[in-house]
């Protein structure tokens, strides 16, 4: 609805700011102004001001000011007219009146709204009934449980051709109504309408209001084509304008925007319904995602309304990665400043679902917190699995950058992505001894650090089959960047996905060497493990040692293994294997001397103990920085960032190759 500007005028005029503001601000009278602490900011002094004079509002502390519709916005997370309306309705005046034709729409969607909500209605009371168990059961499957259920709406469709159609029927509803609002299949070689959505858990979908415009359901039947079913376009849902969740994410933002201090509310967008409501669910309030299509330039505006640099999460497999790929060349042309996204790949074959289920929360954060910025997705897609080891292919590399970078429609954005894959280009075929195209840059992809070296793969000496590697740097070594598959496992994206690599190293080691249990028993006891495999292997190990005869000193590696699959652990066993991408660790593998063990037992152990020191400081020093915005809290912050950052991998540089193992020594 568009509003004239003399009825605009007159809603100041009957409404004066101080008493807008005064809903939610306390304010004190100031000579002509009025005074308050700012909503947006946490702060002892007042720094937020009042003047109904000018008919506005400032706040010194956030930079922010405006009239009485800027503030409905912001504090009340509304579009414009909402806003409007919830201001005209403070003031008891009528909206204007609109023609005949646009009340006649407006009446329509009303009631198609109603039909939507009964419908949604009836799907939940259906999931709750005897009809429901099937689909009760398998939403518990899932991990959701009833009072998520009831959180989102989520309900049943039977299987019955007319069941919803009789529903509604007996509410008065037209069949026309139905049909329109996409709850029946009609046509011209359909002589009786019947239900769209029959045996089907149902997910409503609603607009950015929270009204039900549309649903998606999920079959219950394998044999059914279509495993999910959207509702179709109606004058309600068009599925490119909204994303699944966008009212509770909306929300969300809103509220995180309120706590000055705090990490904000990350904006993620997942690809399915479970997934969002998983993420949701376990503390990621702001999911979302589209409706069964890949993102589309609507649904990117609204990602771009909620954050500036919203996280697109998808499958780390090569599905995923294309994903990801269009999503990026879509982003281009509409880059704005400070407006741009990331991007999250998730360990292969794995959904957020799945991850949370087997890793907990803490692996879903490490996936999000290492989420890679637009610039470094665009530069691996160009470079990743290619050789440059010619003139004309180094010259095509960079024609294709500069193609790529001249899609960005705004003129300042374009300017720093050029000068930036400029720098990239220079770093990457630097001459002889520098820098070259067999890893990352530093600072990028993995983490710092000789990437190489991490991989245990530095050196010239003799390699694993006795053939000579090239000296990095050298001439004969080709400009050759990793592969897609390398580009995403876990040690080169920097994030630990499912089993911390230091956790699994440490329940290696024990594994190989059991009287580590025996002798170190009470010192793996008191090690605190994030992911909650690690915790229940490390857990059975302590139970089988201490029952076993003689101690672990009569346990073998096999029995242990054997036990551990006895225990319903097998899979977990074979994550912490997958978890271990280098081979440099070898005081944990199987066939080190003992005293190689022993040392890198300890360094391990100490090293963990130090990540979780450093881990419970972060969390003070975070709460201490939200309570008193201080420089000394910030430069603490900071220092233990720093030193964790300094920390994050080091369990690849111990070697262990001790003398006892045949190899030269190194420790840290």
């Amino acid at each position: 609805m568009r509003f004239t500007p003399q009825f605009l005028d007159e809603l100041k005029a009957r409404l004066p700011v101080s008493e807008v503001v005064g809903k939610r601000v306390k304010l004190i009278r100031s000579g002509r102004e009025y005074k308050g602490l700012s909503p947006f900011n946490k702060e002892k002094t007042p720094s937020f001001f009042v003047n109904d004079q000018k008919e506005a509002w400032f706040d010194f502390s956030s930079g922010k000011n405006g009239s009485i519709f800027d503030f409905v916005m912001l504090t009340e997370g509304v579009a414009f007219p909402e806003a409007v309306e919830r201001l005209a309705q403070m003031a008891g005046v009528a909206l204007p009146k609109v023609s005949p034709e646009e009340q006649q729409r407006d009446a329509r969607r009303k009631s198609l709204y109603d039909v939507m909500d009964l419908a949604a209605k009836f799907f939940e009371t259906t999931l709750a009934s005897r009809l429901g168990a099937k689909a009760r059961g398998y939403l518990a499957d899932r991990g959701l449980t009833a009072a998520t259920q009831v959180q989102f709406r989520l309900g049943y469709a039977p299987s019955e051709r007319f069941a919803l159609k009789e529903h509604l029927g007996s509410h008065g509803i037209p069949v026309d109504d139905m049909i329109e609002a996409g709850l029946l299949v009609a046509g011209d070689d359909i002589p009786v309408p019947f239900d769209r959505f029959r045996d089907r858990v149902m997910f409503p979908i609603t607009d950015i209001r929270g009204r039900v415009i549309a649903f998606g359901g999920r079959a219950m039947d394998k044999e059914v084509a279509a495993k999910y079913l959207n509702s179709p376009e109606t004058p309600l849902f068009h599925k490119g304008h909204t994303l699944y969740n966008i009212a509770t994410a909306r929300q969300a933002v809103h509220d995180g925007a309120k706590n000055r201090g705090e990490p904000g509310v990350p904006v993620i967008a997942v690809e399915g319904y479970v997934d969002v409501i998983a993420m949701v669910t376990a503390g990621f309030p702001a999911s979302v995602a589209p409706l069964g299509t890949a993102l589309t330039e609507d649904q990117l505006g609204l990602l771009w309304k909620l954050a500036d640099e919203p996280v697109l999460c998808f499958d780390g497999d090569g599905a995923g990665v294309r994903a990801a790929y269009r999503a990026m060349d879509l982003a281009l042309p509409r880059l704005k400043p400070g407006k741009s996204m990331k991007f999250a790949l998730l360990p292969q074959g794995q959904d957020p679902d799945d991850l949370l289920r087997s890793a907990g929360r803490e692996a879903v954060a490490d996936v999000i917190n290492a989420a890679r910025p637009l610039g470094q997705m665009l530069w691996a897609r160009e470079t990743e699995g290619h050789t440059f080891d010619t003139p004309e292919r180094r010259a095509a590399l960079e024609a294709r950058v500069n193609e790529v970078t001249a899609s960005i429609a705004d003129e300042s954005v374009r300017k720093y992505y050029r000068q930036d894959f400029n720098d990239r280009l220079r770093t990457f075929f630097a001459p002889a001894g520098g820098p070259r195209g067999n890893f990352p840059p530093r600072g990028q992809g993995a983490s710092q650090g000789n990437w190489r070296d991490r991989q245990g793969m530095a050196g010239s000496g003799p390699g694993r089959f006795g053939v000579k590697r090239p000296e990095v740097g050298s001439r004969n070594t080709p400009y050759v960047v990793v592969s897609q598959q390398m580009a995403a496992s876990p040690l080169h994206r920097g994030f630990r996905t499912s089993v911390p690599t230091r956790e699994a190293l440490i329940l290696q080691a024990a594994l190989n060497y059991p009287w580590l249990l025996h002798d170190h028993l009470e010192e793996l006891a008191s090690l605190e493990f994030r992911h909650l495999g690690a915790e229940q292997v490390k857990a059975a190990l302590i139970d089988i040692a201490a029952h076993a005869e003689d101690h672990a000193s009569g346990l073998d590696s096999e029995t242990l293994r054997l036990e551990l699959k006895y225990r319903q652990l097998g899979e977990v066993l074979e994550r912490i294997e997958a978890a271990i991408t280098t081979h440099s660790v070898w005081g944990a593998r199987p066939d080190a001397a003992p005293d190689d063990v022993l040392v890198t037992w300890q360094q391990l152990v100490a090293l963990h103990r130090q990540w979780h020191s450093l881990t419970k400081e972060l969390k003070d020093a975070e709460q201490a920085l939200g309570q008193d915005t201080s420089e000394t809290n910030y430069l603490r912050l900071r220092d233990v960032k720093d030193r964790l950052s300094r920390m994050d991998g080091t369990e690849a540089l111990i070697e262990g190759f001790g003398a006892s193992s045949g190899r030269g020594a190194r420790s840290l």
